[in-house]
């Protein structure tokens, strides 16, 4: 007697372990069973470290030139300017005492001062002829120091101008998420808008998902990860304010659930969005989250639209209003 394999349940099971796979977003099985941070920052960045690996492999100084704050990037571009020209005083100085030489040696001080405002004009290749150097070694250091000057100036350029071609995405989103009416049933809302004035986003898409933490087949608890459907999940155009609804119906993650629920499953709300940028036609991209308690219930968003400034009847929104709510 034969007996034949049904395959079912076993590919049933298969299935789901792959859509379970497919929704933990990346972070894999580690993080959504032991990490009880938040997953996304209100900025965007991620709350994981990368370790084990030594500091030449992890330094990327062009990455790092690029995405730090534009203080940061100014302030450490003068400060190794300073040092730059510091280090080549010094060894003007140990070129000795007869090294520099001119009519306006006397002019600049002692010798580290004349050295080093010597250094700068050198490195700038500004040459007043006030003060020259005097012997091989000098000379020598002078060569040196011009090619590492205009090597220096050509990648502060590079790096500036590629701070200021980078495309980037300048959302704002509402400090807090509202559970407001919509259409008869209850819905989360959180609102987005422009900060450029003279920039548009096109084709802007988001993509939201809800992740708690939930009981598992083992007794514990693990971080499952859920798509929220949206009313609309992409606009054509985005001039003004959005506000994006997911309608809480009985097919909803968020269905029966209290802000007390929430808490105590460690709720998080994902949002990414996604955009092309009309100035630049590249795709950009904008990304934060909300936690439980930056969820604020039986509440909706004032309006940010304001009355008509002329005669011509344009539509105006204030911006700074972009955060204010108002209770049910």
């Amino acid at each position: 007697m034969t007996t034949s394999f049904d395959p079912s349940p076993l590919a049933g099971r298969v299935a789901a372990e792959a859509e379970v796979r497919d929704r933990d977003l990346g972070f894999g099985s580690v993080i959504s069973r032991e990490s009880r941070e938040r997953l996304l920052n209100r900025d965007g960045s991620f709350n994981v470290v990368r370790e084990g690996l030594g500091l030449l492999e992890t330094f990327a100084p062009y990455h790092l030139l690029l995405t730090i704050s534009w203080t940061g990037f100014l302030g450490l571009v003068a400060l190794l300017y300073l040092a730059v020209n510091l280090v080549f005083a010094a060894l003007f100085v140990a070129c000795g005492p007869e090294a520099l030489a001119g009519p306006g040696a006397r002019m600049l001080g002692g010798r580290f001062s004349q050295a080093f405002f010597f250094s700068i004009q050198t490195f700038a290749t500004i040459g007043y002829g006030q003060i020259g150097p005097n012997g091989f070694a000098a000379n020598a250091l002078v060569t040196v120091e011009a090619l590492v000057g205009l090597m220096y100036q050509a990648l502060a350029t590079g790096l500036l101008f590629a701070r200021f071609a980078r495309p980037t995405a300048s959302i704002m989103f509402s400090r807090h998420a509202v559970i407001a009416p919509y259409a008869g049933i209850p819905s989360l809302q959180f609102r987005i808008a422009n900060r450029r004035r003279r920039n548009e986003i096109i084709q802007l898409e988001a993509q939201v998902l809800y992740t708690a933490f939930e009981a598992d087949n083992r007794g514990g608890q693990v971080r499952r990860y859920r798509l929220l459907p949206l009313e609309r999940n992409k606009v054509t155009f985005f001039p003004l304010s959005w506000t994006i609804v997911h309608p809480v119906d009985e097919t909803s993650p968020l269905a029966g659930k209290s802000r007390e629920d929430l808490e105590r499953e460690e709720a998080e709300i994902l949002v990414l969005l996604t955009g092309v940028d009309e100035t630049f036609e590249q795709t950009v991209h904008a990304r934060t989250s909300y936690r439980a308690d930056e969820i604020v219930w039986n509440a909706r968003f004032r309006s940010v639209f304001v009355p008509p400034r002329s005669a011509s009847g344009v539509v105006a929104v204030d911006v700074g209003r972009l955060h204010e709510i108002e209770r049910l």
